[in-house]
């Protein structure tokens, strides 16, 4: 299926290069936003490229970083120092270099014993820093993504509860193949960000690439998002778009 009025697929011929085309994409979609911009993160291995280019030049010196507000799309039931920590991983490759305001860092308390309650606690906080868009959802300015192998997006999985939420923005998710619960966002707030970036890299990548943009198999969670209300962006390197090359010439 072709690319949809909102959606831009940019492809980089490694992981080096992909992680330049999204830190361009990040700055220039905050570079005309209001002081307190908003930013969700996303955790796993795979950013962390991303993170670190946007602390050296030009970029570093592109953007009022110390303004915007800093949250995270999902993170493990794991204490903020643990090894698995999205938060621990953006701090020390990202916020910490930059020097990020410690009252803009909203960490997701993904660890408490009442995971109902820290859901509901984290989105008031959402509420209460980022305006509302469409619906009096609030609407982030960037929410940057990943993409399982199995099409997993921030951390709704397939077939777990989450997917069916459609009231609260913030909920705890077990999510059944790595055996663990997690926090995450919702459809209904990922869908209302005014710009979705997908970052997605390496040849393990490929067949769900194709799956979800070539096939929009609407099995996998991350497709779901090609309907955002925003901007949705797709930055990909050559072995994660090896299957999806004709999207560019349809």
């Amino acid at each position: 299926m072709p690319l949809r009025f909102n959606e831009h697929l940019r492809i980089g011929k490694d992981p080096e290069e992909a992680a330049r085309l999204g830190a361009d994409v990040l700055v220039d979609g905050l570079r005309h936003r209001p002081a307190g911009a908003s930013v969700a993160l996303a955790g796993g291995s795979t950013p962390a490229l991303l993170y670190k280019l946007l602390t050296k030049s030009p970029y570093r010196e592109q953007l009022p970083w110390s303004d915007i507000h800093w949250f995270w799309g999902d993170e493990r039931t794991v204490p903020p120092d643990h090894a698995n920590s999205n938060y621990r991983m953006a701090m020390e490759t990202l916020l910490g270099p930059l020097g990020a305001s410690a009252d803009h860092i909203h960490r997701m308390p993904a660890d408490q014993p009442n995971r109902e309650n820290a859901a509901a606690d984290y989105e008031r906080t959402i509420r209460r820093h980022i305006p509302p868009g469409q619906n009096g959802i609030p609407a982030f300015d960037l929410i940057l993504l990943g993409v399982g192998a199995d099409g997993h997006t921030a951390s709704l999985f397939p077939r777990s509860t989450a997917l069916h939420e459609s009231a609260r923005l913030v909920v705890p998710n077990y999510a059944p193949a790595p055996n663990a619960w997690r926090m995450t966002f919702t459809y209904p707030l990922l869908n209302a960000a005014r710009h979705i970036l997908f970052f997605v890299t390496g040849e393990q990548k490929a067949e769900i690439m194709r799956r979800i943009l070539v096939d929009g198999d609407k099995n996998l969670p991350a497709t779901a998002l090609r309907d955002a209300a925003g901007q949705v962006t797709w930055v990909l390197d050559e072995a994660a778009a090896r299957l999806v090359h004709s999207l560019l010439n349809p």
